[in-house]
């Protein structure tokens, strides 16, 4: 069992910058994939970004490339979103989830565990 709670939202500028973080407890949290979703009134739920158990590899979706950074603290039992020059379009609930395997999966149905979400709002 992996409980995860998010941290780190906020409301911003455009082309602000906010730090999400993903903490997690359980004894093996550095043998899952964890992704960041986001959803925005009225949109399914999107896969922003995921990174493998060992930092190895790394899922961005289209919209955040340059622009987001995903990363991982095995010690710490934290994975980080970096996310730089924020638009508006940005604005939604980001949720962390885990899942175990060895993929970066962007699929929400692929994991088994996910926090309560943080706000993110991006004002114009």
């Amino acid at each position: 069992q992996v409980q995860l709670t998010e941290s780190g939202g906020g409301l911003v500028q455009t082309g602000d910058s906010l730090r999400l973080s993903c903490a997690a407890n359980g004894r093996t949290f550095s043998s899952y994939t964890v992704a960041w979703f986001r959803q925005a009134p009225g949109k399914e739920r999107e896969c922003v970004s995921a990174i493998s158990w060992n930092g190895g590899r790394a899922y961005y979706v289209d919209s955040v490339k340059g622009r987001f950074t995903i990363s991982r603290d095995n010690a710490k039992n934290t994975v980080y979103l970096q996310m730089n020059s924020l638009r508006p379009e940005d604005t939604a609930i980001y949720y962390c989830a885990a899942t175990i395997g060895g993929g970066t999966y962007s699929t929400p149905s692929l994991y088994h565990y996910w926090g309560q979400g943080t706000q993110v709002t991006v004002s114009s």
